[in-house]
Parts: structure tokens; C-alpha cells; sequence
């Protein structure tokens, strides 16, 4: 059985341990907590785990093999450091870090410690996501023009990050999978209504290689909760809602002809459709299962097998950089920001 340790029993936090304890290859050995209230209901709940307010503690539990944590962005560097310095595999929730120097000071420590580091990018483990990167990859919908993608809700209203470092890390890890690669700049324009000095909304643009165009908008103001994407390509166009869960991919067979023939003056609606194909619409069945019961068992298998996490520290890096020139690029008043190759 692989010992875990788990940092934050907080909003996420018992979703982790419910999955890694109820596992036939995991337990839970301790939950670190510092609200005395909600390590209590941790207690109570699960009865065989040792609980403490102590981070220290956790690390050093000799029954402990990995470290899953769920904390506050500000401290995801200070406990993953020190996680790997004693020894232990790493599982961070997204980001990876606060900046991106941290995130390479934790990159180079896994490496040189032979320690698995991943980044909770919950949503690469979506089935829907992974149908998705499949379409792209037998280029279904042909050359890719651009991607549209909108994650809204009303609250909940964080006081440690803005909307961009909350919600755009899920469509940045997202994007980069899909288009294998990070963006190459981001230009990008947020709202401050509630707390000063945190966006509670932003829209940004990401220009990617081969001139594909990536939009986001991304706010925890907004009275529908929205998890929508589109993509538009040469040949076809996809669609992806994450709130369908019956249907939540559609494949359009739509495009703009290959031979337009544009009239000296369009007048009437039937010219207009003239130029544009109107096919089929496809909806694939997917299987829906839980995209976090499919990452625990991800970090397991990394952990056992020594396999390679497909949200390693490098990807997680990749979305930090990324969200570092949006933070540029809305105090530069939109300026395109470039981001740094790695």
C-alpha cells in the first residue's frame, strides 16, 4: 500500500482523501489542517487517520511514501519543497506555484531527487478532454484556426489569487495539451469590482505556433456557470460542454467553401449561405466516469510503476509561465506579452 499524506482538508481537500483512501493500492496515513474544525470532522469521518495541524508532522510520518496538496497557492512552493526534500513523491494542486522561479526550483529538485512531481490539472483526466485530443490528433477537424473557451460562475470569490490564476489554469493546461505546446504570448485586459487588486474577470488571447488564436474568459461574476469550448478548424468545427453530461462533445460538419464564389452584390440571405458548407452534426457517446478517481489513479501508477505524469512539473510550469505574462499583459493595460521558450 502507498502512504499518503494529504495538506489541506479544506474545499478540495476531502475529495482527495476520499479517493486515495478508499483505493486498493493507497491510504490515507495523515491529513494536515490547520482550521481546528475541520480537522475535526476529518477525525470523525475517517477514524484510522492521523490528523495533526502540523505540516512538519505529515512529512515526517514514517509511514508516508507521497504527499498530495491541497493548500493555498502561496504556499504550494514552501510544502512541495519541502515534501521532496524529505523523500516524498509530490501531487500539487494547480498551479504548481506562485511564480515561475519556484516552479523550476521544484522541477529541478524532483528531477534530481528521482521523485514523481505532477500538477493537479483535473481536467486533462476529463474523458470529454481526452476524446477531444483524439479528434486533433487524426485531424478530424483539419487545420485549427482558433479556440474559444469561457469558464464562469458566481463565486466563490477568492482572496489569494484573481479569476485568471483560479479558473484560466484548467483551459491554459487544456490548450497546451491539445495544441502540444504552451502559447508563444498572451495579450490579455481584467476587471477589479470586489477586492482591490484581484480580477475577478479577465479576457485574454493566446497566440499559439501556426497562428492559432486561443480566447478565454474567465470570472467568478457571472450568473451561469459555464464550462464551454469551441473550436474552429479548417474542415469541421467541435464543440465541448463540460456541464452536458449526457452529450457534451459535437462535431460540425461546417467550413467555409473551398472555392467562394462571391457575387458583385450580395443582397439577399441565400447569396450569403452560398459560401459556407452546412453538414451533419456528430455527438460522439463518452463515458463519463470521475476525472479526479482518474488522476489519483494516474499519481498512483506514476508513483508505482515510475511512469511519467501526463501533468508533470513541467506542464504545470508551462501554465504558470503563461499565467505570469496574462498578469503582465492586464497591468500593461493589454499589451502582448511574450513568454519565455523553454
Amino acid at each position: 500500500m502507498i502512504g499518503i499524506a494529504v495538506i489541506g482538508a479544506g474545499h478540495w481537500g476531502p475529495n482527495l482523501i476520499r479517493n486515495f483512501h478508499n483505493h486498493d493500492r493507497s491510504e490515507v496515513r495523515v491529513v494536515c489542517e490547520l482550521d481546528g474544525a475541520r480537522l475535526a470532522q476529518v477525525a470523525a469521518r475517517f477514524p484510522d487517520v492521523e490528523v495533526t495541524t502540523e505540516a512538519q508532522v505529515a512529512l515526517a510520518h514514517p509511514g508516508v511514501d507521497a504527499v498530495v496538496i491541497a493548500t493555498p497557492t502561496s504556499t504550494h512552493f514552501a510544502l512541495a519543497a519541502a515534501a521532496l526534500a524529505a523523500g516524498r513523491h509530490v501531487l500539487v494542486e494547480k498551479p504548481l506555484a506562485a511564480r515561475s522561479e519556484e516552479g523550476v526550483a521544484l522541477c529541478d529538485a524532483a528531477e534530481a531527487a528521482g521523485r514523481v512531481l505532477m500538477v493537479g490539472h483535473v481536467f486533462l483526466y476529463n474523458a470529454g478532454v481526452q476524446r477531444v485530443r483524439r479528434y486533433l490528433e487524426a485531424n478530424e477537424l483539419g487545420r485549427l484556426y482558433y479556440l474559444s473557451m469561457t469558464r464562469t460562475n458566481l463565486g466563490p470569490i477568492r482572496m489569494d489569487v484573481d479569476a485568471a490564476w483560479d479558473l484560466a489554469a484548467h483551459d491554459i493546461s487544456i490548450a497546451n495539451w491539445w495544441l502540444d505546446g504552451p502559447p508563444r504570448w498572451a495579450s490579455a485586459r481584467g476587471g477589479t469590482w470586489i477586492n482591490a487588486g484581484i480580477e475577478d474577470a479577465v479576457f485574454a488571447t493566446l497566440g499559439y505556433p501556426d497562428d492559432v488564436l486561443v480566447h478565454l474568459h474567465v470570472s467568478w461574476l457571472n450568473p451561469r456557470k459555464t464550462r464551454d469550448i469551441t473550436i474552429v478548424g479548417e474542415r469541421r468545427m467541435l464543440t465541448f460542454d463540460d456541464m452536458n453530461l449526457a452529450e457534451p462533445i459535437r462535431v460540425y460538419d461546417k467550413r467555409v467553401t473551398e472555392e467562394v464564389v462571391t457575387p458583385s452584390f450580395i443582397d439577399t440571405f441565400a447569396s450569403f449561405r452560398a459560401s459556407v458548407r452546412e453538414g451533419d452534426i456528430t455527438i460522439p457517446k463518452v463515458a463519463m466516469g470521475e476525472p479526479l478517481k482518474t488522476e489519483c489513479d494516474h499519481f498512483l501508477d506514476c508513483v508505482q510503476f515510475g511512469k511519467a505524469p501526463l501533468t508533470g512539473g513541467r506542464d504545470g510550469l508551462a501554465v504558470v509561465d503563461t499565467l505570469e505574462a496574462i498578469e503582465r499583459s492586464v497591468a500593461a493595460g493589454g499589451r502582448e506579452e511574450p513568454l519565455e521558450a523553454r
